[in-house]
């Protein structure tokens, strides 16, 4: 249940709310040295303010490539080459893709939860067959039903949690 809370929040961090962050540029990839590699090994990703990325490029014959992966990495990025250093502008959201945004992250969030629900089933199985094979007691089995339960609605309003905190976000500003 934790691996299914930690896998909504990383793929809802790649979701920009409108402000520049680092793992917006966590998937581009980029052709260098023969083969495609991630941004992060290439050069540095910085966000020195709300509205700009920068990377800074290690190898200077890279920069080109760098800027030609972001421009095509489909998230609307349109990069410009400084000398070694690429800036990224951030463009503002509209109203109409803050709330694309907002449900997709819902959609995140249920797929989270849909995860939950299977490691429910899961345990709940296993404490049916152990009761079963004479193992545990019908009443441990119903404790452990209970216990099963009572994870599930708790990492449940985690992922409610998280999701309204992402939403409040990608609807600001």
């Amino acid at each position: 249940m934790e691996l299914s809370i930690d896998a909504f929040s990383k793929e809802i961090s790649g979701i920009r709310a409108g402000r520049a962050s680092t793992t917006l540029l966590e998937p581009v990839k980029v052709e260098a040295y023969g083969s495609l590699m991630p941004l992060s090994q290439v050069g540095t990703v910085s966000a020195p303010d709300a509205r700009m990325l920068v990377v800074s490029v290690w190898d200077k014959s890279l920069v080109k490539s760098v800027e030609k992966a972001i421009r095509e990495s489909g998230a609307n990025l349109n990069p410009a080459v400084d000398g070694q250093t690429v800036r990224v502008p951030i463009p503002p959201l509209s109203e109409e893709r803050r709330h694309e945004l907002s449900k997709l992250v819902a959609k995140y969030a249920e797929d989270a939860k849909v995860a939950i629900r299977n490691v429910r089933r899961d345990a709940m199985d296993t404490t049916k067959k152990q009761e079963k094979n004479g193992e545990i007691s019908e009443d441990d089995m119903k404790h452990l039903s209970d216990e099963i339960q009572n994870l599930t609605n708790e990492f449940t309003k985690k992922i409610e949690t998280i999701l309204e905190i992402k939403q409040k976000d990608i609807m600001q500003i």
